[in-house]
């Protein structure tokens, strides 16, 4: 049976020749100090249990401030990595920006010098072609030569 604040304000203990029953006051006591050690075991688990619910309660708040400085630092990592491959991609494409002007100067290079063998081929084909024309001319010059001696040696006999 449960005693509450009302039960003991309203006890009333009957009197015998010499006052209270005695008895009757000590089971009223004991029964008294039974439900306040049941009071204060529970209430001593209830703050045990307080107590670990705070504690856990500490443990989930640090493991939030952790995990939110994990997502910051994290959010900042992906960042810079970001920055960092923008960097990397600016860098590659202005090296092969580099590398094509390179190349198209090597090739305008091979053009020219192109331009120029085909010029002087030109120049060589015109000159050797002008070499065979003196040197035929010349066979023929020669030949109508032996030609006319042969008819005025002809004409002497």
């Amino acid at each position: 049976m449960r005693i509450t604040p009302l039960d003991i304000q309203q006890k009333q203990f009957s009197t015998k020749f010499r006052g209270f029953d005695m008895e009757e006051v000590d089971s009223f006591l004991e029964l008294i100090r039974e439900e306040m050690e049941e009071l204060l075991r529970e209430n001593a688990n209830l703050r045990e249990e307080a107590r670990r619910f705070e504690k856990q309660l500490k443990e989930y708040k640090n493991m939030e401030a952790t995990l939110r400085d994990t997502l910051v630092k994290t959010q900042e990592i992906v960042e810079e990595y970001k920055t960092t491959a923008k960097k990397d991609a600016e860098l590659m494409r202005k090296e092969a920006e580099l590398q094509a002007e390179d190349i198209l100067r090597d090739a305008q290079s091979r053009v020219v010098k192109i331009h120029e063998d085909i010029t002087d081929l030109k120049g060589i084909k015109r000159h050797f072609k002008e070499e065979v024309r003196r040197l035929i001319e010349s066979h023929l010059s020669m030949l109508q030569f032996d030609r006319e001696r042969e008819e005025e040696r002809q004409d002497e006999l």
